[in-house]
């Protein structure tokens, strides 16, 4: 993988997380508009948005079902391509993930997620 593709990936991430750690409307949106291109599609076996209004209200549903947590990376970004996958918790900072799931997401030229496919792989009872 070229060092450039990594970067772009690593960039695309960390927007990712920044929009999904956002939690006041003004700074979630903001983001959200950053990291995701308008029409940027979100699934996993929960959900499933299309553009920033819908992921406007899916984190901010996360965000009423966990308040307090906070999302991180597990592990590295692994890229190639316009294509991504990374692990990602939703726990208490710095503390062991409650929540930890694996992504595989799509990003455009300017390096905003087009598209995201997620996976649960640990999901507390009652979630």
């Amino acid at each position: 993988m070229s060092t450039e593709t990594l970067t772009r990936a690593e960039s695309a991430v960390r927007g990712y997380l920044a929009a999904w750690n956002a939690t006041e409307l003004a700074d979630r949106r903001a983001a959200i508009a950053a990291a995701f291109g308008t029409d940027a599609r979100y699934v996993d076996p929960l959900a499933d948005v299309t553009g920033h209004d819908g992921l406007d209200a899916l984190i901010a549903g996360v965000h009423q079902q966990f308040p307090g947590m906070v999302f991180s990376l597990v592990g590295d970004v692994d890229a190639h391509h316009d294509v991504l996958r990374f692990r990602w918790g939703l726990g208490p900072d710095g503390a062991e993930p409650l929540v930890i799931g694996f992504d595989v997401a799509r990003i455009d030229d300017e390096g905003r997620i087009t598209g995201v496919q997620g996976f649960l792989d640990r999901v507390p009872g009652g979630a």
